[in-house]
C-alpha cells in the first residue's frame, strides 16, 4: 500500500513537471507571432555597420554571412522564452524556495541583455553599439554576486560534491566567488556560442533537459520544473530559429540562458559536471580565449581561421547546418555522459 502511494505521488509530480514543460512550449508558441509582428513593424534588427570591415577575421566573417547581412532578421527574440518561463514559473511552479534564485538570475541577466539589444537596434550602425563590454561584465557579475550571497547566506550552501565520489568539499564562504565565476563564465560562454542559426538554442535545450533529470533524481522538483519549462520554451524558440532563422535570440536570450544554467548547476550541486554537460559551450569560449592569447603571445599568429570555433569550421568549408547539427550531437552525447557520471556518483 505504501509503495503504491509513493508511486502515485511520484507519478503525479512527474506529470506536473512535464506539464510545466508543455506550458512553456505552448506559451512561447502563442507569444511568437506577437513578437514577430512587432519586430518587423518596428524593425528590431541591428543596423549594418557603415564602416567597412577591417582585419582578416572581420572580412572572413562578413564573407561567411553575406547572405544574412542582406536580410533583415529581427533580434531580441529571447524575450519570447524569457517571458514564457517567467510567467509559467510564477503562476504554476509553486515551489518558490527552489525557483526564486534561478528565475531572478535569469530575468536579471536577460534585462541586461535586453538593454544592450535595444541600444544596438536603435543605433545608427556607426562605431561600437550596445553597452560597453566592461559595463556588461560588471552588471552580470553584480547579478552573480547577489545570487552568490543568497546562495550562501539564505540557502546555507557551503560545499560542493566531487563527481563519482561521496566526497563533499567544504569551502565555506568561498562558495560565493565560485558561484560568481560559474555564473559569469557560463553566461559569456552561451553568449559566444550564439552565432549560428539554432546553435545556442539547441545546445541549451540539451543542457536543461539533462538538468531536469538530475534535479528530478535529487528530489528538487521545483528546479526540475524550472528546467523543464525552460526546455519547452526553448524548443518552441528553436523551431523558428533553425536555418534559415526567422529571428535571433540576442543578448537578452543568451545572457539569460547562460546565467540560469550556471545557477541550476550550483543548485543541483553538480558544478564540476557542468563543463562536461556544457562541453560545446566550453569549447566555444575556450577557442575565443585561445585565439586572443595566441595573437598576443605569438606575435599575431592564430590557432583558428576565425574564432569562436563554429566560425572556424565554417571557414573550412562546412555548411552552417552541418556545424550546428554536429555541435548538437556533441552536446547531446556530452549531456548523456554527464548524466551517467552524476548517477554513478549518486548511487555508488
Amino acid at each position: 500500500m505504501n509503495d503504491t502511494l509513493f508511486f502515485s505521488v511520484e507519478s503525479a509530480t512527474l506529470i506536473q513537471i512535464l506539464l510545466l514543460g508543455s506550458l512553456g512550449f505552448l506559451l512561447s508558441m502563442i507569444i511568437t507571432p506577437l513578437y514577430t509582428t512587432s519586430a518587423y513593424k518596428w524593425q528590431w534588427w541591428k543596423k549594418p555597420r557603415k564602416a567597412a570591415a577591417t582585419g582578416e577575421a572581420a572580412k572572413v566573417f562578413t564573407k561567411l554571412h553575406a547572405a544574412k547581412h542582406q536580410r533583415h532578421i529581427p533580434t531580441m527574440a529571447g524575450v519570447i522564452f524569457v517571458v514564457s518561463v517567467a510567467v509559467v514559473t510564477l503562476v504554476f511552479n509553486l515551489d518558490r524556495t527552489e525557483t526564486w534564485l534561478p528565475l531572478a538570475a535569469f530575468v536579471g541577466a536577460a534585462t541586461v541583455g535586453l538593454i544592450d539589444d535595444i541600444i544596438n537596434i536603435r543605433g545608427s550602425g556607426a562605431g561600437v553599439a550596445g553597452i560597453p563590454p566592461k559595463i556588461k561584465l560588471l552588471l552580470i557579475t553584480l547579478i552573480a554576486l547577489i545570487g552568490g550571497w543568497f546562495f550562501y547566506y539564505k540557502l546555507d550552501v557551503n560545499s560542493i560534491s566531487v563527481p563519482l565520489t561521496s566526497i563533499d568539499w567544504h569551502i565555506g564562504w568561498l562558495i560565493i566567488p565560485l558561484f560568481i565565476l560559474v555564473v559569469v563564465a557560463t553566461a559569456n560562454a552561451v553568449n559566444i556560442s550564439d552565432g549560428l542559426d539554432g546553435l545556442a538554442g539547441g545546445l541549451a535545450s540539451s543542457a536543461f533537459a539533462v538538468y531536469a533529470i538530475i534535479a528530478l533524481v535529487e528530489g528538487r522538483f521545483g528546479v526540475a520544473g524550472f528546467c523543464m519549462t525552460m526546455l519547452g520554451a526553448l524548443l518552441s524558440y528553436t523551431w523558428f530559429n533553425i536555418f534559415p532563422a526567422r529571428f535571433f535570440m540576442g543578448d537578452v536570450g543568451s545572457f539569460g540562458l547562460g546565467t540560469a544554467l550556471g545557477v541550476v548547476a550550483m543548485l543541483t550541486d553538480t558544478v564540476l559536471l557542468l563543463p562536461l554537460i556544457g562541453i560545446v559551450f566550453v569549447a566555444e569560449a575556450g577557442s575565443s580565449l585561445l585565439q586572443i592569447s595566441s595573437k598576443k603571445l605569438r606575435g599575431g599568429k592564430k590557432i583558428f581561421k576565425i574564432a569562436p570555433i563554429h566560425h572556424h569550421f565554417e571557414a573550412m568549408g562546412w555548411p552552417e547546418t552541418k556545424v550546428t547539427m554536429r555541435f548538437w550531437v556533441i552536446g547531446q552525447v556530452a549531456g548523456v555522459l554527464g548524466l551517467i557520471a552524476f548517477l554513478l556518483g549518486r548511487f555508488s
